[in-house]
């Protein structure tokens, strides 16, 4: 409750200094990556009270984000990973002029709740955290997951891909919304999980270990919003992209384990 009240006064503040309500409310249709889906979720309300527009938020993998975009699906407002945003506007599918920056993920490590924390302060002691697990999960990297695809060329980097791959639990999207590692680990399917800590943070019953060592951390895991061309509701595309890079939101982005900007 003590991180509830400050995150809730930023998110107020938020509301209060953005925007008046518009009188021709619209739908405005969101894809974003999973990484975003704690703090979308926290700045959604208040968006939509600010703005009298509604929002209809799913969720997908980075890939997938990339591949509905690309495909002309209708959708106002997307949200993933900077090297797929960029390779949208010089495809003509995003509108250059309406991406802006949102945070950074980092990568962690959670096991279950009440469970010894193995050390993970170094890129040595990390990979000794991986061989003596009994079990590791990370997002397959066949669902277009950037942090599974990230881990599996890590993994291969460290040399250690032939002793973890018998033990490794590559956790598919399941659902709608993407992979949930820390769920895997919830249930005892696996000794430890690695996913954007964003995304750690909003599964009970794990506890989340930290980041990996900054050696062992994606670039690629920067998170940018823009409007697709096909668009129906650019304006009030343009208004939720706006609000979400407000920097009156750092708080509330720190909170749900993102760095913002």
């Amino acid at each position: 409750m003590m991180r509830t009240i400050p995150l809730l006064a930023g998110t107020l503040a938020l509301v209060t200094g953005f925007l008046t309500v518009e009188v021709n409310a619209a739908e405005v249709k969101v894809l974003s990556a999973g990484a975003m889906r704690g703090i979308l979720q926290e700045l959604a309300p208040a968006f939509e009270t600010a703005s009298g527009h509604k929002l209809k938020i799913d969720y997908a993998t980075a890939g997938v984000v990339e591949q509905k975009v690309a495909a002309d699906d209708e959708i106002d407002v997307a949200i993933l990973t900077k090297p797929r945003i960029d390779k949208l506007v010089r495809e003509a599918k995003i509108v250059g002029g309406t991406t802006k920056t949102l945070a950074s993920a980092q990568i962690g490590l959670a096991v279950k709740k009440g469970a010894t924390k193995p050390d993970i302060s170094s890129v040595e002691a990390f990979k000794r955290a991986l061989l003596n697990a009994k079990s590791v999960a990370y997002a397959d990297p066949a669902t277009g997951a950037t942090s599974g695809t990230y881990l599996a060329q890590a993994v291969e980097k460290l040399g250690i891909s032939a002793e973890l791959k018998p033990k490794t639990r590559l956790v598919s999207a399941g659902t709608a919304q993407g992979p949930r590692v820390g769920e895997a680990v919830a249930r005892s399917e696996a000794e430890i999980g690695i996913q954007p800590i964003s995304e750690l943070l909003e599964v009970e019953g794990i506890d989340v270990v930290g980041p990996l060592p900054a050696e062992l951390q994606s670039p690629d895991l920067v998170y940018v919003a823009g409007a697709p061309y096909v668009s129906q509701q650019p304006i009030a595309a343009k208004a939720l992209i706006d609000f979400l890079a407000d920097p009156k939101a750092a708080a509330a982005y720190k909170a749900k384990g993102l760095q913002p900007g």
